[in-house]
């Protein structure tokens, strides 16, 4: 249950940021919603297909398309009203990185998967959507433009299945992950943290 509302969550935030990428691409609304769908199992289908689930997972259970569809057309109402928030973006695309990291990891774990194919699993369901959202709406994915992106959902996953192995209740360690995905990106978007950078050697 746990695991499943993660990714009913995931979906919703991620539709809410195709919506707002769409609204600053000058899309349509069949435009907004079919970037909302993209971005929210864009990356989950590519897992499944990966790890051989069929059928894939919003196939499986079409409630997945009604969060999208529910997620997007309250995003879209919202917008024909109201300015974006300031960060609302930024918000939107942290969380569902966080949400679906985490859930992309267990569903690698709950398959019997090594650790390092449930962080391999985990940071591509999280990212892949995004990347997908952005290179369809001709922007630079936040992945190569934005520091400590796939870093944030590795050190997340990796955090997840630490304290999982140290035997802490699954919410806590799920809450845990969540929290460090959530603050690394924070830290990169507020205060430009990021990893050390190559140089070469001027010859």
């Amino acid at each position: 249950m746990l695991l499943y509302l993660l990714d009913l969550i995931g979906v919703a935030v991620f539709a809410v940021s195709g919506v707002l990428v769409a609204a600053h691409s000058g899309l349509d609304l069949l435009g907004g919603l079919a970037l909302a769908a993209l971005t929210a199992i864009g990356g989950g289908t590519l897992r499944d297909l990966l790890l051989d689930r069929h059928p894939i997972f919003w196939v499986r259970d079409t409630r997945y398309l009604l969060v999208i569809v529910l997620a997007a057309a309250l995003s879209m109402l919202y917008l024909s009203f109201l300015p974006p928030p300031g960060h609302g973006f930024l918000i939107a695309d942290a969380l569902g990185l966080a949400l679906f990291a985490i859930s992309g990891a267990q569903i690698a774990e709950a398959q019997g998967l090594s650790p390092l194919i449930a962080v391999l699993m985990g940071t591509m369901t999280g990212t892949a959507g995004g990347m997908l959202r952005d290179v369809m709406s001709a922007r630079v994915p936040l992945i190569f433009q934005q520091d400590l992106y796939a870093t944030a959902a590795i050190a997340g996953i990796v955090a997840y299945l630490t304290l999982q192995k140290l035997g802490l209740p699954r919410g806590i360690a799920v809450s845990a992950g969540v929290a460090v995905i959530l603050l690394m990106r924070l830290l990169a978007v507020v205060w430009g943290a990021h990893l050390p950078r190559l140089h070469l050697i001027a010859t």
